[in-house]
């Protein structure tokens, strides 16, 4: 049984890297969707990353607006750790198409000045949610 846990959290790894370009952000992403939130020493554990990469990952993930983080309050001395916890997977690839709309959107529209006729209208390319009904 946890033979097939492991193939499809693989599964889902892979299919999270062809939207975030990086195995380090694909195993954290997974792995807080899993534990739903964990602090830094949870992740550094539970997917097996160098600490170092860990943070530095954790700090861009955030800045990218991935995910989320909340403080949790600590009793003892020092600084209070966070909680971190993913965007949903439908934010994640609302993001990821906007990214790919504008990209093709620049690529449609490579003229040089020169080449663009008087009639000339930009090309605007738009992703759908496509809702299926059945």
């Amino acid at each position: 049984m946890q033979r097939s846990g492991t193939i499809r959290n693989k599964r889902l790894e892979d299919a999270v890297h062809d939207l975030l370009k990086s195995r380090a952000r694909s195993r954290i992403y997974v792995y807080l969707l899993k534990k739903n939130g964990a602090r830094t020493e949870q992740i550094i554990k539970g997917t097996k990353l160098h600490p170092s990469t860990v943070r530095e990952t954790l700090s861009q993930m955030y800045n990218q607006k991935l995910i989320f983080r909340k403080k949790i309050k600590n009793q003892s001395i020092g600084k209070n750790p966070y909680l971190y916890y993913p965007i949903s997977p439908i934010a994640l690839l609302k993001k990821r198409a906007y990214i790919l709309e504008e990209s093709l959107n620049k690529i449609a529209n490579i003229t040089s000045s020169e080449e663009k006729p008087d009639d000339y209208k930009p090309v605007k390319i738009n992703i759908y949610e496509r809702v299926d009904q059945t």
